[in-house]
């Protein structure tokens, strides 16, 4: 899983997975913020979150644009520091006046604009790091660990960003004021990131780029206008397709947490609960890695730590069952957990199913990985269709309050778990498949294409909140399940003029 992979991959993954928890940790109490500190109603705060959203996934295309031209290197030092100030500015308390609205709206445009120069500049320099021959069939699973460590923060962030709020709340600071606690962690994280980055900037330096030059130029010089039209064209023919996924996909942050709201049983007893614990799901994690890794190790010590691991984490788990008692409170937000836990605990999996396709010679082309994932998505969401045969529409679920129709929180969790490995499919098999195939003279501004399809979905997910109200419930998910089928048959049809672009 981890051999023969370059020294740089993880160094980048690192100084990605320490700005990816700043971002998760202020994500997770950032609309609570906007509504206690300024009085802004759900419908104030979520316009402001939409934009904020958009630009943190559309402004990597600028970043792109200029990387390009003055190296990716460069962009990403640029935007850790253009970052730190928007979040700098962020966690000073200034009340809940007009002076101090504008200051957000301006720390919301660096954090933006930092994260586009960052974000898929930090990409590019990993998808880079396998154009030598020696790594070049790494590079799918590659993006997988990659896509992997970003998770580690998402996981741990919303659990960090309540406790640091709560323990500022303890030592006698109003609620408005200790959000900003929040806010100043991911001050600190990107202080861890850019430690690590000049830290071990020797393992990468070599793909920090500037003006093409060397070897890249060479290869640029070697595409023609034609084969350099026909890889964007391609490229934009997969951008159209993941944007369906993404609306779809982000809905676990408005319909299916609306679904977790007013139509999942609101306890938990038993083992099920043990799952609303992060400490629990890390456990599992750990003895997931710890099995792959006693399998995969080359040393006795290396195969008997891996044990270790596992019985220690076993023990934990017997130790935490133990002192389950009665049932635990579910609140919709902590659903947020699941996905990246599964992005963890998935990932070895991925990667073991490819490696032995891979050895027989049967391992799908990329593009091909992405229409599995919207296949993938489609199945998610046609289980959310048989979970709500039988319940009530939203307004009448409002309507009838404590005596509505309910369902066990597994049918939400097991969805999270399918789409997450249709996530596995697509996202980073996206990003490896823009480094690998973006013409040399324009990688910053097609992995920056990459993230605007995120950003045109992520505004799409507002079509889930129109259509949720008066109809069945099966009909809102039959929605999102119909659009990743035909996008699906879309790329299928397109997939011998895709692969023959990008072959």
């Amino acid at each position: 899983m981890f051999k023969g992979q370059p020294k740089g991959l993880y160094a980048l993954a690192l100084a990605n997975t320490g700005e990816r928890f700043g971002y998760y940790t202020m994500i997770a109490v950032f609309s609570l913020f906007l509504g206690a500190n300024f009085g802004l109603t759900e419908g104030q705060a979520g316009i402001i979150y939409s934009i904020f959203l958009a630009l943190v996934y559309f402004l990597p295309l600028v970043g792109g644009i200029l990387a390009d031209r003055f190296g990716y290197g460069k962009m990403v030092t640029i935007g850790i520091v253009v970052m730190f100030l928007g979040y700098l500015t962020l966690s000073i308390p200034l009340g809940g006046g007009a002076p101090a609205l504008m200051v957000m709206a301006l720390s919301l445009l660096l954090i933006s604009f930092g994260t586009g120069l960052f974000k898929g500049n930090l990409q590019v320099m990993v998808g880079d790091l396998y154009n030598e021959p020696q790594y070049a069939s790494k590079r799918d699973s590659g993006f997988s660990l990659f896509y992997m460590a970003i998770n580690i923060g998402a996981l741990f962030a919303p659990t960090a960003a309540i406790r640091i709020k709560a323990w500022a709340e303890s030592i006698g600071f109003e609620s408005n004021d200790a959000y900003h606690f929040s806010f100043a962690v991911a001050c600190v994280a990107l202080i861890l990131s850019i430690g690590i980055y000049y830290a071990f900037r020797s393992t990468f330096r070599h793909v920090e780029g500037g003006k093409a030059k060397g070897k890249e130029a060479e290869q640029a010089a070697e595409l023609s206008p034609e084969e350099t039209r026909s890889r964007i064209v391609a490229l934009c023919l997969v951008f159209a397709v993941v944007i369906f996924f993404w609306m779809a996909f982000q809905q676990n942050g408005l319909t299916l947490t609306f679904f977790a709201d007013q139509f999942t049983q609101k306890t938990s007893s038993g083992i099920q609960s043990m799952l609303f614990d992060v400490i629990n799901l890390l456990m599992a994690v750990i003895i997931v890695y710890g099995g792959f890794l006693a399998v995969q190790s080359d040393t006795r010590k290396g195969r008997w730590m891996s044990i270790a691991a596992i019985a220690a984490a076993v023990c934990v788990l017997i130790w935490k069952y133990t002192r389950v008692s009665g049932s635990v409170d579910v609140s919709a937000p902590i659903f947020q957990h699941f996905n990246p836990c599964f992005v963890i605990a998935l990932t070895p999996v991925s990667l073991a199913i490819f490696g032995s396709l891979a050895a027989k010679g049967k391992e799908p082309s990329a593009p091909r990985k992405i229409a599995y994932g919207m296949l993938i998505a489609a199945v998610a969401y046609g289980l959310m269709v048989l979970a709500s045969v039988g319940l009530n529409t939203p307004a009448m679920q409002k309507a009838a309050g404590d005596a509505g129709t309910f369902v066990s929180a597994n049918w939400l969790i097991s969805t999270y778990f399918i789409l997450t490995f249709g996530e596995l499919l697509l996202s980073p098999m996206g990003m490896s498949f823009v480094s690998k195939v973006a013409p040399p003279k324009y990688k910053g501004m097609m992995m920056g294409g990459w993230f605007v399809a995120t950003a045109v979905g992520n505004l799409l997910v507002q079509i889930g909140g129109h259509l949720w109200g008066n109809l069945p419930l099966w009909i809102v998910w039959t929605v999102f399940s119909v659009l990743c089928l035909i996008s699906a048959g879309f790329m299928f049809a397109m997939m011998k003029k895709i692969e023959a672009a990008t072959a």
